[in-house]
C-alpha cells in the first residue's frame, strides 16, 4: 500500500516539476532574447530544439482477469481510465513553410483504474489499478497546410516499458490485497499518434534566439495492447505544450553603427503592385475549349478508364448541357471540374453527331508501333461512337500514322522523351462540319466548339499582390518577404528564387477587411551577402459582386508561341466585342513542365503579350475606352498551373493563355 502511494506522489511531483521547468525557462529566456531582438534581422530557423510537458488521459478497453500466472481476479474487469504525465525532449526540422518533421524522446505514464466489479455469484467487490510507464520514441511528419502557426502532426510511436505494476484488492471478509508486476507485458510496444498544434512566437522575429510556445492536443490509437495475452487496449488523449528554440541565419544588420560590406556581384530592383480592391471570389462563365485528342497508354489500343464511358441507355439521355449543371469546383488551382468535361469528349462528339445527322468526323490514330496499330486506336474510338451512340459508321473515317499530324517529338530531341512521346500516343478527332467546329483563325484553322461552364473562382488573380525582384535569378540564391501590418503582426513568405512572385491579398488580409502593410524583401546573394529592400501596400477587401466575368482560353501545340496568330479571328471577332467600357482584361499564360524553367517563363510571356497585342489592336477600332490590362506569365510554375502535369492531356491543357473579362465595378 505504501509503495502504491509513493508511486502516485512521485508522478505528482514529476508533473509539478515539468510545469515549473517550462514556466521558469519561459520567463528567463524571453527576458534575455528580448534584449537581443533589435540587433539583427534573421531568417526563420530550419532546426528547432526544446521540450514538452503534457497530461495524459488514458482509457482502458477490453477485458482483463489474469494478472500473473498465480493471481487472477474473481470478476472480469472491462473498462477503465486514469491520468498520466508526459515529458519529452524534441528536435524539429522545417525546411519550408509547409512540410517538416519532429522527433521526440520522452517519459510517458499510462496509469489507470478499472471500475469496481462484483465476483459472479457473490457480494464480493474487487478493484484493480495499473501503473504503466514507458520511454517513448515518437517520429512525426509535420504539415502546416495554411503556411501559418497551425500544424498537423502524426506518426508511429515506439514504447519501451520501464514499469508495470498492478494493485488488486477485494472488499470481503477477510479482505484481500495484492500488488506486483503484470505478467506477459510487452517490453517494446508499437502504436501511433496524430494531433494538432499552434506555434505562438514569444519574441520578435529578428531576435537572435527564436522561441515558440506550442500548445497541442494529440490522440494515440491502439496498434498493440500492453500485454501479449487477453484483450486489453489503451487509448490516450494528450494535452500539453512544447517550448521550442531556434536560431535563424543573419540577414541584415539593423543597428545604424554597423556597416554592411557592399554587394559586389550586383543589385536587384524591388517593386510591388497591389490591387485597388481585393475580390474574395468571382462568378465566371467560361468557354472551355475541347482538346480534340484521346490519349492511349504505351502499346494499348483500349480506351483508358479515365475517359467517361456510357452504356447505350445512358447515351440516350446524355446531353452536352448536362456538363454545365455540375456543382462548381475551385478554379484558381488545378481544376477537376474542367477535366471532367474533357473526359466526356467522346460523349460530347457523339451527342453533337446524333443531333446533327449531316455531320462527319475523321479519326487519325498515331502509334509508336506503326500505322496499323494507330488505326486500331482510331477504330476503338469509332466503335464506341457507333455502338453506344448509334452513329452510322459511314460518317466516321479512320486512318493510322506513326506520328500525329502535329507531333510533340521533333527529330534529334533527347530530353524528357517519356513525357513528349506520351503526347503523341493519341487519336485526333477532326471534322469539317460547322455544327462540330468553330473557326478561330484563318480559313483552315478550326477547333471543336467549346463547352460553356459556370463556376465560382475563389481568390481570383486580380486579388494578388505582385512582387518583382528584377535580377533575382542572376544575383540571389533566394529571397523572402516579411509583411508587417499596422498592428505589428508579421507574416513571412518564401523562400523564392524567381524574379516575380505573387501572394493573395486575401491571404495577407486574413480576417481583416482592410490594412496598411510594410513590406521588406530580404535576399541572400550567391556570394553570401545580404540585400534588403523596402516597400508598402494598402489593401481593401471588395464586397462580393453579383456581376459575372467571362473566361476564354486558347490552347497551343508543343513549344509553339506564334500560334497565337492562329487565334486572331477568335480574339478579334469573339472575345474583343465582349469587353465592356472601363472593364479589366486579365491575360495569364502557362506552359507544361517539359523544357527548361526559364525558357517556359519566356514562352508564357510571349504568348500573353501576343494575345494582348491582338486584342489591343481590335479595341482601337471598336471605340471602347477605359480598358485596363493585367498580364501574367507563369510558365510551368506548379503553384499556379491550371492542371496537374501527370497525364498528357493535363500537360496539353497547361499550354494555354486564359483571358478573363471583368466588368467595371
Amino acid at each position: 500500500m505504501f509503495r502504491h502511494c509513493s508511486i502516485v506522489m512521485r508522478d505528482r511531483m514529476m508533473s509539478l516539476w515539468l510545469r515549473r521547468i517550462i514556466l521558469g525557462s519561459l520567463i528567463l529566456i524571453c527576458a534575455s532574447a528580448t534584449m537581443l531582438a533589435q540587433d539583427l534581422l534573421r531568417t526563420q530557423p530550419k532546426w528547432w530544439i526544446g521540450g514538452s510537458g503534457a497530461l495524459n488521459s488514458n482509457y482502458y478497453y477490453g477485458s482483463t482477469q489474469l494478472l500473473t500466472p498465480t493471481i487472477s481476479t474473481l470478476g472480469v474487469f472491462h473498462d477503465g481510465d486514469g491520468p498520466g504525465v508526459n515529458g519529452s525532449l524534441l528536435l524539429e526540422y522545417r525546411p519550408g513553410r509547409v512540410w517538416g518533421g519532429i522527433l521526440e524522446v520522452g517519459y510517458d505514464t499510462r496509469s489507470g483504474k478499472w471500475d469496481d466489479v462484483n465476483a459472479p455469484g457473490t457480494n464480493v467487490t474487487g478493484s484493480l489499478s495499473a501503473e504503466l510507464k514507458y520511454i517513448s520514441i515518437e517520429p512525426s511528419l509535420r504539415i502546416a497546410p495554411f503556411s501559418s502557426g497551425f500544424y498537423i502532426f502524426g506518426g508511429p510511436t515506439l514504447n519501451l516499458n520501464l514499469w508495470n505494476e498492478f494493485t488488486y484488492s477485494r472488499h470481503s471478509s477477510p479482505a484481500f490485497w495484492a500488488s506486483g508486476d503484470w505478467s506477459d507485458i510487452r517490453k517494446i510496444g508499437i502504436s501511433g499518434q496524430i494531433g494538432i498544434g499552434w506555434e505562438i512566437p514569444l519574441v520578435s522575429s529578428d531576435a537572435a534566439t527564436q522561441i515558440n510556445l506550442s500548445p497541442f492536443v494529440s490522440f494515440s490509437p491502439v496498434a498493440q495492447g500492453p500485454r501479449t495475452v487477453e484483450e486489453w487496449d489503451i487509448y490516450t488523449i494528450r494535452v500539453g505544450a512544447a517550448l521550442k528554440f531556434g536560431w535563424g541565419d543573419v540577414i541584415e544588420q539593423a543597428h545604424a553603427a554597423v556597416v554592411r560590406p557592399a554587394v559586389v556581384e550586383g543589385d536587384v530592383q524591388f517593386s510591388l503592385r497591389g490591387p485597388k480592391a481585393v475580390p474574395a471570389k468571382r462568378r465566371v462563365r467560361e468557354s472551355f475549349p475541347l482538346r480534340n485528342y484521346v490519349f492511349f497508354d504505351v502499346g494499348s489500343t483500349e480506351m483508358q478508364s479515365r475517359y467517361v464511358s456510357l452504356t447505350k441507355d445512358q447515351a440516350t439521355g446524355f446531353k452536352e448541357e448536362q456538363l454545365q449543371e455540375f456543382q462548381p469546383v475551385n478554379m484558381t488551382g488545378r481544376s477537376l471540374r474542367q477535366m471532367t468535361v474533357y473526359y466526356n469528349i467522346l460523349n460530347i462528339v457523339g451527342d453533337r453527331m446524333k443531333r446533327n445527322p449531316g455531320t462527319t468526323v475523321s479519326l487519325s490514330g498515331a502509334s509508336e508501333n506503326g500505322p496499323a496499330h494507330g488505326k486500331a486506336r482510331a477504330e476503338t474510338i469509332k466503335r464506341y461512337l457507333v455502338d453506344v451512340f448509334g452513329i452510322e459508321g459511314s460518317r466516321i473515317t479512320t486512318e493510322g500514322r506513326d506520328k500525329p499530324k502535329i507531333p510533340s517529338e521533333v527529330p534529334g530531341a533527347t530530353k524528357e522523351l517519356d513525357l513528349v512521346r506520351a503526347g503523341d500516343r493519341r487519336v485526333d478527332i477532326e471534322s469539317s462540319s460547322p455544327e462540330m467546329m468553330i473557326q478561330v483563325g484563318g480559313a483552315s484553322y478550326f477547333m471543336l466548339k467549346p463547352v460553356q461552364i459556370v463556376s465560382v473562382i475563389e481568390d481570383p488573380l486580380d486579388s494578388r499582390v505582385i512582387f518583382n525582384v528584377v535580377g533575382a535569378k542572376e544575383v540571389l540564391a533566394s529571397w523572402l518577404l516579411e509583411i508587417t501590418d499596422d498592428q505589428g503582426k508579421v507574416q513571412r513568405f518564401g523562400p523564392f528564387t524567381r524574379d516575380q512572385e505573387s501572394i493573395s491579398g486575401n491571404t495577407i488580409l486574413g480576417d481583416r477587411s482592410q490594412g496598411d502593410y510594410k513590406v521588406v524583401m530580404l535576399g541572400q546573394t550567391k556570394l553570401g551577402n545580404s540585400l534588403k529592400k523596402d516597400g508598402s501596400v494598402s489593401l481593401v477587401r471588395r464586397v462580393v459582386s453579383k456581376e459575372e466575368a467571362l473566361r476564354f482560353s486558347i490552347l497551343f501545340d508543343f513549344d509553339k508561341s506564334k500560334t497565337v496568330e492562329s487565334y486572331e479571328k477568335f480574339l478579334t471577332e469573339v472575345v474583343t466585342p465582349l469587353i465592356p467600357n472601363d472593364g479589366t482584361v486579365i491575360i495569364h499564360g502557362y506552359t507544361d513542365i517539359v523544357g527548361e524553367e526559364e525558357y517556359n517563363d519566356n514562352l508564357s510571356r510571349e504568348r500573353v503579350q501576343d494575345a494582348r497585342g491582338i486584342i489591343e489592336r481590335a479595341l482601337l477600332n471598336s471605340g471602347k475606352t477605359g480598358i485596363t490590362f493585367e498580364t501574367y506569365g507563369f510558365g510551368e510554375n506548379l503553384q499556379y498551373a491550371p492542371f496537374d502535369n501527370k497525364l498528357p492531356e493535363e500537360r496539353f491543357y497547361n499550354r494555354t493563355v486564359i483571358i478573363d473579362i471583368v466588368p467595371a465595378k
